[in-house]
This record gives structure tokens, C-alpha cells and sequence, in this order.
């Protein structure tokens, strides 16, 4: 199958690293039946369309109506484009924050609300430790832990991730927050 295969990155692309832990995080957290929400790529999606659609019109309308014609349809969707972009850039560092898993837990009974745990994660440009954040909302209480791990402690030389040496730390990480602690 083709989710067993391991990942291998070139070990000096350093944003292939963080995308490549990332999804060994996603995948370790999915695989205890928590039901990802979709919720901010959607959101960010629909900006995107939007942008796009609105560059469409201004082709379209200056197709159909040439220059000097069309020019206040142009202005008009070349603002909304500049604003939507904006949007997107004030969305992506504001609500995103460099989120890459929404994932709910659901009661089994059905109860109760559903327990919200967020992955996060960073890693500063030239730097090879990556650090992960992960944010549990349950009801109104929110815990949050993070670790940071050299890059090369879970990577071997030729560049393939340790999953088996990945999944224990992010479980780890889990497991702290559930019981309540916080790790470093």
C-alpha cells in the first residue's frame, strides 16, 4: 500500500522536512479515530475561488467589452482582487496560524460536546528544530503543549522519517495533555 511506504525527503529541504513531520503527526493523531475537521482549508478555499473568480469576470467583461469600456469593471475587480488577497494573507496569519490539523474527538455517547484538539507547528527558516504545538479544547478548558525536536532525531541520513521514532514523541505529547500535564 502506498500509506506504508516510508517518507523520504531530501534532507536539506527544510520545508520538506516540517511537511513530512507534519503528516507523521496528522496521521499518529487521526489513527486514534478522531474525525478531522476540514473547516479552515475550506475557509481559505472559498477565498481563493472568490479571488479567482473575480479575475475571471475582469477577463471575461474586457474580453467582451474592450478597453476604454471596460475600465470600471476592471477598476472594480481589480480592487476586490487586491482585497481578497489581503484577506487571505490577514486569514492565513491571523485564524490559521500555522495550523495544519483540526481534529475532533466525539463522545461516544453523544452527550457531551466534542473534544477539539489543533496541531500546529513551526520551524524557523535555516534552523533544524522543529517544534510541535498541540491545543485541546474541551468544553470550556484549553490545554496546550509543545515539544521541539532536532530535525535529525527523527530523520536518518539518507533522509527517510523514523516514524516509528516520531509517532512514540507525538503520542507522548497527547497522552501529557489528556492527563492534564504539560511537556517540554
Amino acid at each position: 500500500m502506498e500509506e506504508d511506504k516510508p517518507i523520504k525527503i531530501d534532507k536539506w529541504d527544510q520545508n520538506a522536512a516540517r511537511i513530512a513531520l507534519d503528516d507523521a503527526a496528522k496521521k499518529a493523531i487521526l489513527e486514534l479515530d478522531y474525525v478531522e475537521n476540514f473547516h479552515l482549508i475550506d475557509t481559505r478555499l472559498v477565498i481563493c475561488t472568490t479571488a479567482v473568480l473575480v479575475a475571471l469576470v475582469a477577463l471575461l467583461w474586457d474580453f467582451l467589452y474592450p478597453f476604454p469600456e471596460s475600465r470600471p469593471v476592471l477598476i472594480l475587480c481589480v480592487v476586490s482582487y487586491f482585497l481578497l488577497m489581503g484577506l487571505l494573507t490577514l486569514y492565513a496569519n491571523f485564524c490559521e496560524k500555522n495550523i495544519f490539523l483540526v481534529a475532533h474527538q466525539k463522545d461516544p455517547v453523544g452527550t457531551e460536546p466534542d473534544i477539539v484538539w489543533t496541531l500546529a507547528s513551526t520551524m524557523i527558516r535555516f534552523d533544524k528544530n522543529y517544534t510541535l504545538t498541540v491545543t485541546v479544547k474541551d468544553n470550556s478548558e484549553q490545554r496546550t503543549a509543545s515539544f521541539t525536536k532536532c530535525v535529525g532525531e527523527v530523520f536518518d541520513e539518507n533522509g527517510v522519517l523514523l516514524f516509528e521514532k516520531f509517532q512514540p514523541m507525538v503520542m507522548g505529547l497527547h497522552n501529557s495533555i489528556v492527563s492534564g500535564k504539560k511537556a517540554q
